[in-house]
C-alpha cells in the first residue's frame, strides 16, 4: 500500500517538471527563463515559512526587537524584499529589479546581469499579518531591449509587453498561480516534499460570476458610473438575483477567489485618490495580463488596462 502510494507521487507535475516542459517548446531556448523562474519560486518558499512563523514571533516577543546575536528581528515586508533582491540577483539573470519596498529601480551589477526585468511587490497585503488573512507576492517580468544599455526605461513598457507574471499567496495552503504567455496555471505547495504540485491546470475564469469585490468603504467618493454600477449588482433592474458582495482587502486573495469563481474585482479612483491606489507597474499589469490569459478582461475603467 505504501509502495502504491509513492508510486502515485511520481505521477505528480511539480513547477520544476512543468517549466521544463514548456521550455521544451522552444527548442533555441537556453534555460535562462526556467532559471529565473526557480529562483523566484525559491524565494516564494523562504517568504511562506516566515509567514507561517510570523504570528508565533510576535506572540513570543520577537518581532522588532533584537535576537541574542544583538541582531534586530526585520519587519515580513522588508525581510521579503530582500529575500526576493537576493534570488533574483543570485540567478544571474535578471539587469533590473523594481520592487514596492524600494524608492530607487536596482540595476544588477555587470558581473551578475542577465536579460530580465523582474517588477514586484514582495508582500502585498501586509498589514494582514496579524489577523491571519492571506497575503502574498506579485511579479511581473520584461525583457530588456539592450543588455549593453540598461536604463530606467527598461522597466517603465506597456503592461502588453511582459513576458510572463504571476504571485504566490500565503494563506490555509501556500499557491502559485503563473502564465507565461500560453494560459494560467496554479501551483499549492506540498510541505512533506517542499515542492509546488499543479493543483489548478489552465486556469479559465467564469463566463458570469455571482461576485463583485469593491470597498464600499469609500462609496461616497466614488464617481457616479461607479456608484451605478455597484447599485445595480445590488438591485438588478433585470429580474436576476443581486451579486454577492466579498472584499477581503488582500488584492492576492481577491484576484485569486474572482479567477476561480468569477465576478469583478475594483479598486476605483474616487475624490479621495483621483488616480487610484493600485501600483500599475508591479500589481495592475502582471495581475491584468493574469487575468487575460483566464479570458477575462481588465480596464481603468476607460480602456483596456
Amino acid at each position: 500500500m505504501d509502495h502504491q502510494a509513492d508510486t502515485n507521487r511520481t505521477d505528480l507535475m511539480t513547477i520544476t517538471r512543468f517549466v521544463l516542459n514548456e521550455q521544451s517548446k522552444y527548442p533555441e531556448s537556453r534555460g535562462d527563463f526556467t532559471i529565473l523562474l526557480s529562483h523566484i519560486v525559491l524565494g516564494c518558499k523562504f517568504v511562506c515559512s516566515a509567514v507561517n512563523k510570523a504570528g508565533l514571533a510576535k506572540l513570543i516577543g520577537l518581532a522588532g526587537e533584537t535576537n541574542v546575536q544583538g541582531e534586530e528581528q526585520k519587519k515580513l515586508d522588508v525581510l521579503s524584499n530582500e529575500v526576493f533582491v537576493k534570488a533574483l540577483i543570485s540567478s544571474g539573470r535578471t539587469c533590473l529589479l523594481v520592487s514596492e519596498e524600494v524608492e530607487e529601480a536596482i540595476f544588477v551589477p555587470s558581473s551578475h546581469r542577465g536579460k530580465y526585468i523582474v517588477v514586484f511587490d514582495p508582500l502585498d497585503g501586509s498589514s494582514n499579518i496579524d489577523c491571519g488573512v492571506s497575503i502574498g507576492t506579485i511579479f511581473g517580468i520584461y525583457m530588456v531591449k539592450n543588455e549593453a544599455e540598461v536604463s530606467l526605461e527598461d522597466a517603465l513598457q506597456p503592461g502588453n509587453q511582459m513576458l510572463a507574471a504571476g504571485y504566490c499567496m500565503y494563506g490555509s495552503s501556500c499557491t502559485f498561480v503563473l502564465s507565461t504567455e500560453n494560459g494560467v496555471n496554479g501551483f499549492t505547495l506540498d510541505p512533506s516534499l517542499g515542492e509546488f504540485i499543479l493543483t489548478h491546470p489552465n486556469i479559465k475564469i467564469p463566463s458570469k460570476g455571482k461576485i463583485y469585490s469593491v470597498n464600499e468603504g469609500n462609496a461616497r467618493n466614488w464617481d457616479e458610473p461607479t456608484t451605478k454600477y455597484v447599485q445595480m449588482c445590488k438591485f438588478p433592474q433585470d429580474g436576476s438575483p443581486p451579486k454577492s458582495l466579498r472584499y477581503i482587502g488582500s488584492m492576492v486573495a481577491d484576484i485569486h477567489r474572482t479567477l476561480l469563481y468569477g465576478g469583478i474585482f475594483m479598486y476605483p479612483a474616487d475624490a479621495k485618490s483621483p488616480n487610484g491606489k493600485l501600483r500599475l507597474l508591479y500589481e495592475v499589469f502582471p495581475m491584468s495580463y493574469l487575468m487575460e490569459q483566464a479570458g477575462g478582461q481588465a480596464f481603468t475603467g476607460k480602456q483596456r488596462v
